[in-house]
Protein backbone atom coordinates (compact mmCIF):
# COMPACT_ATOMS: atom_id res chain seq x y z
CA UNK A 1 0.00 0.00 0.00
CA UNK A 2 3.00 2.27 0.45
CA UNK A 3 3.51 2.44 -3.29
CA UNK A 4 -0.15 3.28 -3.86
CA UNK A 5 -0.08 5.86 -1.10
CA UNK A 6 2.93 7.48 -2.67
CA UNK A 7 1.17 7.58 -6.00
CA UNK A 8 -1.86 9.24 -4.46
CA UNK A 9 0.29 11.81 -2.71
CA UNK A 10 2.16 12.52 -5.93
CA UNK A 11 -0.97 13.19 -7.97
CA UNK A 12 -3.27 14.79 -5.47
CA UNK A 13 -1.53 18.14 -5.34
CA UNK A 14 -2.37 18.98 -8.93
CA UNK A 15 -5.42 16.84 -9.33
CA UNK A 16 -7.46 17.66 -6.29
CA UNK A 17 -5.77 19.92 -3.75
CA UNK A 18 -7.55 18.00 -0.98
CA UNK A 19 -6.16 17.00 2.38
CA UNK A 20 -3.71 14.19 1.50
CA UNK A 21 -4.56 12.00 4.49
CA UNK A 22 -8.24 12.24 3.65
CA UNK A 23 -7.64 11.27 0.00
CA UNK A 24 -5.74 8.12 0.98
CA UNK A 25 -8.86 6.94 2.83
CA UNK A 26 -11.16 7.64 -0.12
CA UNK A 27 -11.99 5.11 -2.84
CA UNK A 28 -9.51 5.21 -5.69
CA UNK A 29 -9.90 4.72 -9.41
CA UNK A 30 -8.09 2.00 -11.35
CA UNK A 31 -5.02 4.23 -11.75
CA UNK A 32 -4.66 4.99 -8.03
CA UNK A 33 -5.95 8.53 -8.34
CA UNK A 34 -8.86 9.92 -6.30
CA UNK A 35 -12.19 8.63 -7.59
CA UNK A 36 -13.53 10.72 -10.42
CA UNK A 37 -17.09 11.99 -10.06
CA UNK A 38 -17.82 13.72 -13.38
CA UNK A 39 -21.04 12.99 -15.26
CA UNK A 40 -22.42 13.51 -18.75
CA UNK A 41 -23.92 16.80 -17.59
CA UNK A 42 -20.76 18.19 -16.00
CA UNK A 43 -18.79 17.19 -19.11
CA UNK A 44 -21.40 18.90 -21.30
CA UNK A 45 -21.15 22.02 -19.13
CA UNK A 46 -17.34 22.06 -19.47
CA UNK A 47 -17.60 21.69 -23.25
CA UNK A 48 -20.29 24.34 -23.70
CA UNK A 49 -18.28 26.71 -21.50
CA UNK A 50 -15.21 26.09 -23.65
CA UNK A 51 -16.88 26.23 -27.06
CA UNK A 52 -19.61 28.88 -26.83
CA UNK A 53 -17.81 32.15 -26.33
CA UNK A 54 -18.91 35.69 -26.96
CA UNK A 55 -17.82 35.03 -30.55
CA UNK A 56 -21.30 33.59 -31.06
CA UNK A 57 -22.48 37.19 -31.30
CA UNK A 58 -20.19 37.80 -34.29
CA UNK A 59 -21.71 34.98 -36.32
CA UNK A 60 -24.24 37.37 -37.87
CA UNK A 61 -21.26 39.21 -39.36
CA UNK A 62 -19.78 35.91 -40.57
CA UNK A 63 -23.04 34.88 -42.24
CA UNK A 64 -23.27 38.34 -43.83
CA UNK A 65 -19.86 37.85 -45.46
CA UNK A 66 -20.78 34.41 -46.82
CA UNK A 67 -24.47 34.87 -47.58
CA UNK A 68 -27.41 32.63 -46.82
CA UNK A 69 -26.23 29.54 -48.71
CA UNK A 70 -22.56 29.36 -47.72
CA UNK A 71 -23.20 30.78 -44.24
CA UNK A 72 -25.83 28.25 -43.21
CA UNK A 73 -23.96 25.40 -44.94
CA UNK A 74 -20.77 26.30 -43.05
CA UNK A 75 -22.54 26.32 -39.67
CA UNK A 76 -24.09 22.90 -40.27
CA UNK A 77 -21.03 21.33 -41.90
CA UNK A 78 -18.64 22.31 -39.15
CA UNK A 79 -21.06 21.20 -36.48
CA UNK A 80 -21.04 17.74 -38.07
CA UNK A 81 -17.26 17.66 -38.54
CA UNK A 82 -16.61 18.75 -34.96
CA UNK A 83 -18.99 16.14 -33.56
CA UNK A 84 -17.39 13.39 -35.65
CA UNK A 85 -13.75 14.25 -34.91
CA UNK A 86 -14.52 14.83 -31.21
CA UNK A 87 -15.86 11.29 -30.97
CA UNK A 88 -12.71 10.01 -32.68
CA UNK A 89 -10.59 11.89 -30.16
CA UNK A 90 -12.66 10.58 -27.23
CA UNK A 91 -11.74 7.03 -28.26
CA UNK A 92 -8.08 7.88 -27.63
CA UNK A 93 -8.56 8.47 -23.89
CA UNK A 94 -7.53 4.89 -23.12
CA UNK A 95 -4.73 2.94 -24.79
CA UNK A 96 -6.14 0.22 -27.05
CA UNK A 97 -4.05 -2.65 -25.69
CA UNK A 98 -3.61 -1.96 -21.98
CA UNK A 99 -6.57 0.31 -21.24
CA UNK A 100 -4.18 2.80 -19.61
CA UNK A 101 -5.61 6.29 -19.25
CA UNK A 102 -4.17 9.21 -21.19
CA UNK A 103 -4.65 12.21 -18.90
CA UNK A 104 -3.97 14.92 -21.49
CA UNK A 105 -4.26 15.47 -25.22
CA UNK A 106 -0.46 15.31 -25.50
CA UNK A 107 -0.34 11.92 -23.79
CA UNK A 108 -2.99 10.58 -26.17
CA UNK A 109 -0.97 11.75 -29.18
CA UNK A 110 2.26 10.32 -27.77
CA UNK A 111 0.57 6.99 -27.04
CA UNK A 112 -0.82 6.68 -30.56
CA UNK A 113 1.60 8.58 -32.82
CA UNK A 114 4.91 8.91 -30.98
CA UNK A 115 7.11 11.61 -29.45
CA UNK A 116 7.58 13.99 -32.40
CA UNK A 117 3.85 14.33 -32.93
CA UNK A 118 3.47 14.80 -29.17
CA UNK A 119 5.73 17.86 -29.29
CA UNK A 120 3.83 19.36 -32.24
CA UNK A 121 0.53 18.76 -30.44
CA UNK A 122 1.83 20.46 -27.29
CA UNK A 123 2.95 23.54 -29.21
CA UNK A 124 -0.46 23.92 -30.87
CA UNK A 125 -2.50 23.07 -27.77
CA UNK A 126 -0.79 25.35 -25.28
CA UNK A 127 -0.45 28.24 -27.73
CA UNK A 128 -4.20 27.97 -28.23
CA UNK A 129 -5.04 27.71 -24.51
CA UNK A 130 -2.75 30.54 -23.44
CA UNK A 131 -3.98 32.72 -26.28
CA UNK A 132 -7.59 32.13 -25.30
CA UNK A 133 -6.90 33.11 -21.69
CA UNK A 134 -5.50 36.48 -22.80
CA UNK A 135 -8.28 36.88 -25.35
CA UNK A 136 -10.94 36.25 -22.71
CA UNK A 137 -9.41 38.99 -20.57
CA UNK A 138 -9.64 41.45 -23.46
CA UNK A 139 -13.19 40.43 -24.42
CA UNK A 140 -14.51 40.49 -20.85
CA UNK A 141 -13.12 44.01 -20.39
CA UNK A 142 -14.76 45.09 -23.67
CA UNK A 143 -18.11 43.81 -22.38
CA UNK A 144 -17.69 45.68 -19.09
CA UNK A 145 -16.88 48.85 -21.01
CA UNK A 146 -19.94 48.21 -23.20
CA UNK A 147 -22.14 48.24 -20.09
CA UNK A 148 -20.80 51.66 -19.09
CA UNK A 149 -21.17 52.95 -22.66
CA UNK A 150 -24.72 51.60 -22.93
CA UNK A 151 -25.74 53.54 -19.83
CA UNK A 152 -23.97 56.64 -21.17
CA UNK A 153 -25.78 56.42 -24.51
CA UNK A 154 -29.07 55.96 -22.70
CA UNK A 155 -28.51 59.12 -20.65
CA UNK A 156 -26.86 61.34 -23.26
CA UNK A 157 -28.10 60.04 -26.61
CA UNK A 158 -26.70 57.66 -29.21
CA UNK A 159 -24.43 60.31 -30.76
CA UNK A 160 -22.69 61.15 -27.48
CA UNK A 161 -18.96 60.63 -27.08
CA UNK A 162 -18.74 57.99 -24.37
CA UNK A 163 -15.04 57.12 -24.15
CA UNK A 164 -14.17 54.59 -21.45
CA UNK A 165 -10.80 52.98 -20.66
CA UNK A 166 -10.56 49.19 -20.70
CA UNK A 167 -7.56 49.04 -18.37
CA UNK A 168 -9.25 49.28 -14.93
CA UNK A 169 -11.64 46.50 -15.93
CA UNK A 170 -8.80 44.26 -17.12
CA UNK A 171 -6.95 44.76 -13.84
CA UNK A 172 -10.07 44.06 -11.79
CA UNK A 173 -10.77 40.90 -13.77
CA UNK A 174 -7.18 39.77 -13.29
CA UNK A 175 -7.45 40.16 -9.51
CA UNK A 176 -10.63 38.10 -9.47
CA UNK A 177 -9.06 35.37 -11.64
CA UNK A 178 -6.11 35.14 -9.24
CA UNK A 179 -8.56 34.01 -6.56
CA UNK A 180 -10.39 31.56 -8.85
CA UNK A 181 -7.12 30.14 -10.18
CA UNK A 182 -6.46 28.57 -6.77
CA UNK A 183 -9.21 26.03 -7.50
CA UNK A 184 -6.95 22.97 -7.82
CA UNK A 185 -8.19 21.28 -11.00
CA UNK A 186 -10.72 21.24 -13.81
CA UNK A 187 -12.93 18.67 -12.06
CA UNK A 188 -13.50 21.05 -9.16
CA UNK A 189 -14.60 23.93 -11.39
CA UNK A 190 -17.71 22.00 -12.50
CA UNK A 191 -19.98 24.51 -10.75
CA UNK A 192 -18.22 27.38 -12.53
CA UNK A 193 -18.70 25.62 -15.87
CA UNK A 194 -22.40 25.06 -15.24
CA UNK A 195 -22.81 28.73 -14.33
CA UNK A 196 -20.85 29.79 -17.42
CA UNK A 197 -22.83 27.54 -19.77
CA UNK A 198 -26.10 28.98 -18.43
CA UNK A 199 -24.71 32.48 -19.00
CA UNK A 200 -23.79 31.61 -22.60
CA UNK A 201 -27.35 30.49 -23.28
CA UNK A 202 -28.55 33.69 -21.61
CA UNK A 203 -26.65 36.22 -23.73
CA UNK A 204 -27.07 34.16 -26.91
CA UNK A 205 -30.83 34.09 -26.35
CA UNK A 206 -30.94 37.83 -25.68
CA UNK A 207 -28.96 38.57 -28.84
CA UNK A 208 -31.11 36.24 -30.96
CA UNK A 209 -34.32 37.54 -29.36
CA UNK A 210 -33.45 41.18 -29.99
CA UNK A 211 -32.51 40.37 -33.58
CA UNK A 212 -35.82 38.55 -34.06
CA UNK A 213 -37.73 41.51 -32.59
CA UNK A 214 -36.02 43.93 -34.99
CA UNK A 215 -36.68 41.57 -37.90
CA UNK A 216 -40.40 41.45 -37.02
CA UNK A 217 -40.67 45.20 -36.52
CA UNK A 218 -39.08 45.89 -39.92
CA UNK A 219 -40.87 43.08 -41.71
CA UNK A 220 -39.57 39.52 -42.06
CA UNK A 221 -36.88 39.23 -44.70
CA UNK A 222 -36.11 42.91 -45.16
CA UNK A 223 -33.07 42.86 -42.89
CA UNK A 224 -33.98 45.86 -40.73
CA UNK A 225 -34.20 47.91 -43.88
CA UNK A 226 -30.87 46.47 -45.06
CA UNK A 227 -30.25 44.10 -47.93
CA UNK A 228 -29.65 40.36 -47.42
CA UNK A 229 -28.40 38.24 -50.31
CA UNK A 230 -27.65 34.66 -51.21
CA UNK A 231 -23.95 35.46 -51.63
CA UNK A 232 -23.53 37.93 -48.77
CA UNK A 233 -22.01 41.40 -48.77
CA UNK A 234 -21.77 42.66 -52.33
CA UNK A 235 -18.74 44.10 -54.06
CA UNK A 236 -19.21 47.80 -54.72
CA UNK A 237 -17.80 51.28 -54.10
CA UNK A 238 -17.07 50.54 -50.44
CA UNK A 239 -15.83 46.97 -50.86
CA UNK A 240 -13.32 45.62 -53.36
CA UNK A 241 -13.37 42.04 -54.61
CA UNK A 242 -10.08 41.36 -52.81
CA UNK A 243 -11.40 42.74 -49.53
CA UNK A 244 -14.55 40.62 -49.83
CA UNK A 245 -12.39 37.53 -50.37
CA UNK A 246 -10.37 38.26 -47.21
CA UNK A 247 -13.57 38.77 -45.25
CA UNK A 248 -14.99 35.48 -46.51
CA UNK A 249 -11.80 33.69 -45.45
CA UNK A 250 -12.02 35.27 -42.01
CA UNK A 251 -15.71 34.36 -41.71
CA UNK A 252 -15.04 30.71 -42.62
CA UNK A 253 -12.30 30.61 -40.01
CA UNK A 254 -14.50 32.26 -37.39
CA UNK A 255 -17.20 29.63 -37.88
CA UNK A 256 -14.77 26.71 -37.87
CA UNK A 257 -12.88 27.93 -34.80
CA UNK A 258 -16.15 28.70 -32.99
CA UNK A 259 -16.83 24.96 -32.80
CA UNK A 260 -13.41 23.90 -31.54
CA UNK A 261 -13.05 22.49 -28.03
CA UNK A 262 -10.59 19.67 -28.71
CA UNK A 263 -7.74 21.30 -26.71
CA UNK A 264 -9.60 20.44 -23.48
CA UNK A 265 -11.58 17.35 -24.55
CA UNK A 266 -9.26 14.69 -23.10
CA UNK A 267 -8.86 16.70 -19.89
CA UNK A 268 -12.66 16.92 -19.58
CA UNK A 269 -13.01 13.20 -20.26
CA UNK A 270 -10.52 12.53 -17.46
CA UNK A 271 -13.02 13.99 -14.97
CA UNK A 272 -15.70 11.37 -15.75
CA UNK A 273 -16.66 8.70 -13.26
CA UNK A 274 -15.57 5.21 -14.30
CA UNK A 275 -18.84 3.66 -13.10
CA UNK A 276 -19.82 3.70 -16.80
CA UNK A 277 -17.46 3.43 -19.79
CA UNK A 278 -16.00 6.92 -20.25
CA UNK A 279 -16.18 6.71 -24.03
CA UNK A 280 -19.96 6.20 -24.03
CA UNK A 281 -20.55 9.04 -21.58
CA UNK A 282 -18.21 11.34 -23.49
CA UNK A 283 -19.89 10.66 -26.82
CA UNK A 284 -23.25 11.56 -25.28
CA UNK A 285 -21.72 14.75 -23.86
CA UNK A 286 -20.31 15.54 -27.32
CA UNK A 287 -23.73 15.05 -28.90
CA UNK A 288 -25.52 17.25 -26.35
CA UNK A 289 -22.89 19.98 -26.53
CA UNK A 290 -22.50 20.15 -30.30
CA UNK A 291 -26.28 20.00 -30.85
CA UNK A 292 -26.90 22.81 -28.36
CA UNK A 293 -24.04 24.83 -29.82
CA UNK A 294 -25.29 24.43 -33.40
CA UNK A 295 -28.82 25.51 -32.45
CA UNK A 296 -27.57 28.67 -30.77
CA UNK A 297 -25.11 29.42 -33.57
CA UNK A 298 -27.89 29.09 -36.14
CA UNK A 299 -30.17 31.33 -34.08
CA UNK A 300 -27.62 34.08 -33.56
CA UNK A 301 -26.05 33.88 -37.02
CA UNK A 302 -29.21 33.64 -39.10
CA UNK A 303 -31.49 35.88 -37.03
CA UNK A 304 -28.74 38.46 -36.71
CA UNK A 305 -28.21 38.51 -40.47
CA UNK A 306 -31.95 38.68 -41.12
CA UNK A 307 -32.20 41.66 -38.74
CA UNK A 308 -29.16 43.68 -39.84
CA UNK A 309 -28.60 42.47 -43.38
CA UNK A 310 -25.23 42.99 -45.02
CA UNK A 311 -24.47 45.71 -42.43
CA UNK A 312 -24.42 43.22 -39.54
CA UNK A 313 -21.98 44.44 -36.83
CA UNK A 314 -18.97 42.45 -35.69
CA UNK A 315 -20.71 41.89 -32.35
CA UNK A 316 -24.44 42.44 -31.92
CA UNK A 317 -24.14 43.55 -28.29
CA UNK A 318 -20.66 45.03 -27.92
CA UNK A 319 -20.72 46.59 -31.40
CA UNK A 320 -24.00 48.36 -30.55
CA UNK A 321 -26.16 46.70 -33.09
CA UNK A 322 -28.73 47.43 -30.37
CA UNK A 323 -29.11 50.44 -28.04
CA UNK A 324 -32.45 49.67 -26.41
CA UNK A 325 -33.70 48.32 -24.13
CA UNK A 326 -30.45 49.36 -22.51
CA UNK A 327 -31.04 47.31 -19.33
CA UNK A 328 -31.37 44.13 -21.40
CA UNK A 329 -28.16 44.95 -23.29
CA UNK A 330 -26.44 45.47 -19.93
CA UNK A 331 -27.78 42.14 -18.66
CA UNK A 332 -26.48 40.33 -21.75
CA UNK A 333 -23.03 41.87 -21.31
CA UNK A 334 -23.03 40.86 -17.64
CA UNK A 335 -23.78 37.31 -18.81
CA UNK A 336 -20.83 37.53 -21.23
CA UNK A 337 -18.48 38.61 -18.44
CA UNK A 338 -19.63 35.81 -16.12
CA UNK A 339 -19.27 33.26 -18.91
CA UNK A 340 -15.74 34.40 -19.74
CA UNK A 341 -14.75 34.27 -16.07
CA UNK A 342 -15.64 30.57 -16.08
CA UNK A 343 -14.19 29.88 -19.54
CA UNK A 344 -10.89 31.44 -18.40
CA UNK A 345 -10.54 28.74 -15.74
CA UNK A 346 -11.55 25.87 -18.04
CA UNK A 347 -8.83 26.90 -20.50
CA UNK A 348 -6.18 27.72 -17.88
CA UNK A 349 -6.51 24.57 -15.75
CA UNK A 350 -4.74 22.23 -18.24
CA UNK A 351 -1.84 24.71 -18.37
CA UNK A 352 -1.68 24.93 -14.57
CA UNK A 353 -1.70 21.17 -14.16
CA UNK A 354 0.95 20.56 -16.83
CA UNK A 355 3.46 22.95 -15.25
CA UNK A 356 2.77 21.66 -11.73
CA UNK A 357 3.19 18.03 -12.83
CA UNK A 358 6.54 18.84 -14.47
CA UNK A 359 7.77 20.66 -11.37
CA UNK A 360 6.74 17.83 -9.05
CA UNK A 361 8.72 15.37 -11.13
CA UNK A 362 11.76 17.66 -11.17
CA UNK A 363 11.69 18.51 -7.44
CA UNK A 364 9.94 15.57 -5.73
CA UNK A 365 11.36 16.42 -2.27
CA UNK A 366 10.71 20.17 -2.32
CA UNK A 367 8.22 21.24 0.35
CA UNK A 368 7.57 24.46 -1.57
CA UNK A 369 6.41 22.46 -4.59
CA UNK A 370 4.78 19.47 -2.91
CA UNK A 371 3.53 20.30 0.57
CA UNK A 372 -0.16 20.99 1.12
CA UNK A 373 -1.40 23.21 3.96
CA UNK A 374 -4.97 22.37 5.03
CA UNK A 375 -7.19 25.38 5.60
CA UNK A 376 -8.60 25.64 9.12
CA UNK A 377 -11.52 27.80 10.18
CA UNK A 378 -12.21 27.61 13.90
CA UNK A 379 -12.04 23.98 15.01
CA UNK A 380 -12.94 22.55 11.62
CA UNK A 381 -10.61 21.59 8.79
CA UNK A 382 -12.03 22.46 5.39
CA UNK A 383 -11.74 19.84 2.67
CA UNK A 384 -9.26 22.06 0.85
CA UNK A 385 -5.59 22.95 1.11
CA UNK A 386 -3.13 25.57 -0.12
CA UNK A 387 0.09 24.76 -1.92
CA UNK A 388 2.71 27.54 -1.98
CA UNK A 389 3.98 26.76 -5.46
CA UNK A 390 0.44 26.66 -6.82
CA UNK A 391 -0.29 30.00 -5.16
CA UNK A 392 2.81 31.73 -6.55
CA UNK A 393 2.88 30.16 -10.02
CA UNK A 394 -0.80 30.62 -10.81
CA UNK A 395 -0.74 34.20 -9.53
CA UNK A 396 2.22 34.97 -11.79
CA UNK A 397 0.44 33.35 -14.74
CA UNK A 398 -2.66 35.51 -14.31
CA UNK A 399 -0.52 38.64 -13.86
CA UNK A 400 1.36 37.93 -17.11
CA UNK A 401 -1.88 37.16 -19.00
CA UNK A 402 -3.41 40.41 -17.74
CA UNK A 403 -0.26 42.32 -18.66
CA UNK A 404 -0.40 40.99 -22.23
CA UNK A 405 -4.06 41.98 -22.47
CA UNK A 406 -3.16 45.52 -21.34
CA UNK A 407 -0.17 45.78 -23.68
CA UNK A 408 -1.81 44.37 -26.83
CA UNK A 409 -5.18 46.02 -27.49
CA UNK A 410 -5.33 44.25 -30.86
CA UNK A 411 -4.75 40.84 -29.26
CA UNK A 412 -8.06 39.40 -30.49
CA UNK A 413 -6.79 39.82 -34.06
CA UNK A 414 -3.65 37.91 -33.07
CA UNK A 415 -5.80 35.32 -31.30
CA UNK A 416 -7.74 34.75 -34.52
CA UNK A 417 -4.44 33.85 -36.20
CA UNK A 418 -3.44 31.51 -33.35
CA UNK A 419 -6.86 29.87 -33.49
CA UNK A 420 -6.70 29.45 -37.26
CA UNK A 421 -3.23 27.88 -37.11
CA UNK A 422 -4.06 25.49 -34.24
CA UNK A 423 -7.60 24.59 -35.37
CA UNK A 424 -6.70 22.08 -38.07
CA UNK A 425 -4.11 19.98 -36.16
CA UNK A 426 -6.02 19.87 -32.87
CA UNK A 427 -9.61 19.49 -34.06
CA UNK A 428 -9.14 17.45 -37.23
CA UNK A 429 -5.66 16.15 -38.05
CA UNK A 430 -4.65 14.47 -34.78
CA UNK A 431 -8.06 12.86 -34.08
CA UNK A 432 -8.27 11.45 -37.62
CA UNK A 433 -4.63 10.32 -37.73
CA UNK A 434 -4.87 8.63 -34.32
CA UNK A 435 -8.10 6.91 -35.36
CA UNK A 436 -6.49 5.59 -38.56
CA UNK A 437 -3.53 4.32 -36.52
CA UNK A 438 -5.69 2.67 -33.83
CA UNK A 439 -8.08 1.01 -36.27
CA UNK A 440 -5.27 0.14 -38.71
CA UNK A 441 -7.24 1.51 -41.66
CA UNK A 442 -5.48 0.66 -44.90
CA UNK A 443 -4.59 3.30 -47.46
CA UNK A 444 -6.64 3.59 -50.64
CA UNK A 445 -9.78 2.25 -48.97
CA UNK A 446 -13.04 4.21 -49.18
CA UNK A 447 -12.92 4.90 -45.44
CA UNK A 448 -9.37 6.19 -45.66
CA UNK A 449 -10.22 8.48 -48.58
CA UNK A 450 -13.26 9.90 -46.76
CA UNK A 451 -11.22 10.66 -43.64
CA UNK A 452 -8.48 12.30 -45.69
CA UNK A 453 -11.07 14.37 -47.57
CA UNK A 454 -12.31 15.82 -44.26
CA UNK A 455 -8.67 16.35 -43.27
CA UNK A 456 -7.80 18.19 -46.50
CA UNK A 457 -10.98 20.30 -46.50
CA UNK A 458 -10.30 21.44 -42.94
CA UNK A 459 -6.67 22.21 -43.76
CA UNK A 460 -7.69 24.43 -46.68
CA UNK A 461 -10.22 26.30 -44.53
CA UNK A 462 -7.61 26.74 -41.78
CA UNK A 463 -5.11 28.14 -44.28
CA UNK A 464 -7.73 30.52 -45.68
CA UNK A 465 -8.65 31.62 -42.15
CA UNK A 466 -4.98 32.18 -41.31
CA UNK A 467 -4.55 34.37 -44.41
CA UNK A 468 -7.65 36.36 -43.49
CA UNK A 469 -6.39 36.75 -39.91
CA UNK A 470 -2.99 38.00 -41.08
CA UNK A 471 -4.69 40.57 -43.30
CA UNK A 472 -6.95 41.62 -40.39
CA UNK A 473 -3.97 41.87 -38.05
CA UNK A 474 -2.16 44.07 -40.56
CA UNK A 475 -5.19 46.35 -40.78
CA UNK A 476 -5.40 46.56 -36.97
CA UNK A 477 -1.73 47.55 -36.77
CA UNK A 478 -2.24 50.22 -39.43
CA UNK A 479 -5.15 51.68 -37.46
CA UNK A 480 -3.06 51.81 -34.25
CA UNK A 481 -0.23 53.57 -36.08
Amino acid sequence: MEEVDGQVIQFVECESGLDIHKVVREDLDDDGRPKRTGTMWTASAHIITAVIGSGVLSLAWAVAQLGWVAGVASLLTYGCITFYTSNLLAECYRSPGTGKRNYTYMEAVKDNLGGKMNFACGMAQYANLNGLVVGYTVTAAISMVAIEKSNCFHRRGHEASCEVSHKPYMIGLGLFEIVLSQIPNIEQVWWLSIMASIMSFGYSSIGAGLAFAIMLSAGIGVGHGKRTTVTGVEVGPGLTAARKMWRMFTALGDIAIAYSYSPVLIEVQDTLSSSKPEIKVMKKANMISVAATTVFYMMCGCLGYAAFGNSAPGNMLIGFGFYEPFWLIDLANIFIVLHLVGAYQVMAQPVFCKVESLCRRKWPKSEFVNREYPIKIGRRNLNFSINLFRLVWRTMYVVVATGLALALPFFNDLLALIGAVSFWPLTVYFPITMYISRKKINRATIRWFMLQFVNLLSLLIALAAACGSIEGLGEALRIIK
